[in-house]
């Protein structure tokens, strides 16, 4: 009688959350809500300058603070996780960004919203955003389903982001601001059942089939790197633009003489197309080049913009712009990502994703403190509209010298007789 074939261990353990369009969903999901809370974040500008009485450079100081608190804590998350696991990092986001919007609602004085909003939410963005969860990815697939992965989970985050506009508009105009946050409060928390689908076994592991440096030898690499400061510089553009216009074109249209919900159109126009833009982005980078494809980006934002200011506004011209700049939103970040892991490997993506990510927010604290600032010095936006076009082609520039070439290393052993 011939024996029974015993079943293989690594199939009988793996459980359905386990498989890669579970991991996938799970960390767009978290993707989603992190990155819709931070996005509709322009819709509050009004209700909390009139509710409390402060200055639009108040609100805009508070949410240049969270960029620049998620771009210094994102390096040092992305240690974290490439050290203990991103399920972990996750969970403690998902919390903090509760706590985050908790103090955002009770705060009564700009010092203590610009905590809550600012530093609070900011750490929390690092934990639950691109730089964590892409590295999770990068680490549970392997190597030719990363571009998909980061494509569709990027898409699932920029449907979050869509469908968050009507839900928080709609809250703010029928239960007011303070409701609004403290729903998105609860939602945070109700997430956190998503981390598990991103815990790996052995995250300090990951990449061990090929040589990989320690964390010391790895940021000596990436920083002895031409490519790695000039993908860092261009980002700083990438920043610049889209905080600026997720956080100031709701009060620029309203002075416009737009009525209020044709932003709120705007904001779900920009983040349904950001939905397909992210996908198609995160399959371009597994054919192209992912250098030119993000010089072709920065290159169309600049003329995106240049068209939407020369041109008489009105709901078309403003949905032909939402449209065009929320294909190519986010589509940056997969293939940025991508350049990061396929010159530099993922064994530590999550720390140097973080350095470069540092670049993005910099720029994200220009652009929301320099569009509040000068908008008090000259009622006017015009000339942070025409900033942000010029750094477009900069970046555009920056990114065409880029080495993208895999690093080659030598073996330990080899390394030692050398």
């Amino acid at each position: 009688m011939p024996r029974a074939t015993p079943p293989n261990p690594s199939l009988r353990s793996r459980r359905w959350w386990r498989e890669p369009v579970a991991v996938v969903v799970a960390g767009g999901a978290v993707m989603g809500l992190s990155l819709g809370v931070r996005y509709v974040q322009g819709l509050f500008q009004l209700p909390v300058v009139t509710g409390r009485g402060w200055t639009r450079e108040t609100f805009a100081f508070a949410m240049a603070i969270q960029n620049l608190a998620w771009g210094v804590a994102q390096p040092f998350t992305g240690m974290v996780a490439d050290r203990f696991g991103s399920a972990r990092v996750i969970a403690t986001g998902l919390v903090l960004y509760a706590l985050g919007l908790a103090g955002m609602a009770s705060a009564t004085t700009p010092a203590a919203f610009t905590w809550a909003a600012g530093a609070c939410i900011g750490v929390a963005l690092s934990c639950t955003a691109f730089g964590t969860v892409y590295g999770a990815l990068n680490r549970l697939l392997p190597p030719e389903r990363r571009s998909w992965a980061m494509g569709l989970a990027g898409a699932l985050g920029g449907f979050g982001q869509f469908a968050l506009v009507p839900l928080v508009q709609g809250l703010i105009g029928g239960r007011g601001w303070i409701v609004a946050v403290l729903v998105l409060a609860v939602a945070c928390l109700a997430l956190l059942p998503l981390a598990l689908p991103l815990r790996e076994e052995a995250p300090a592991a990951a990449g061990a089939a090929a040589p990989s440096p320690d964390l010391r030898t790895a940021l000596r690499e990436a920083f002895g790197h031409r490519g790695f400061w000039l993908l860092n510089l261009g980002f700083t553009a990438c920043g610049f633009q889209l905080a600026f216009i997720a956080t100031h074109l709701p009060a620029y249209l309203r002075d416009k003489g737009l009525r209020p919900g044709d932003a709120v159109a705007a904001l779900a126009i920009i983040a349904l197309a950001n939905v397909a833009g992210t996908y198609v982005f995160g399959l371009l980078g597994a054919r192209l080049r992912r250098k030119n494809v993000l010089a072709g980006i920065y290159l169309l934002r600049s003329a995106a913009m240049a068209l939407f200011l020369l041109l008489p506004l009105g709901p078309l011209t403003l949905f032909t712009f939402a449209a065009v700049m929320g294909f190519i939103w986010l589509g940056t970040l997969p293939l940025t990502n991508g350049i990061v892991g396929q010159v530099f490997g993922v064994r530590h993506i999550g720390s140097l994703f973080g350095f470069v990510f540092f670049g993005h927010q910099f720029g994200s604290f220009l652009g929301v403190w320099l569009g509040g600032l000068m908008f008090v010095r000259t009622q006017s936006y015009d000339l942070v509209w025409l900033l942000a076009m010029a750094l477009g082609v900069l970046a555009a520039a920056l990114h065409w010298p880029i080495d993208d070439r895999a690093l080659v290393r030598m073996p330990p052993r080899a390394r030692g007789v050398a």
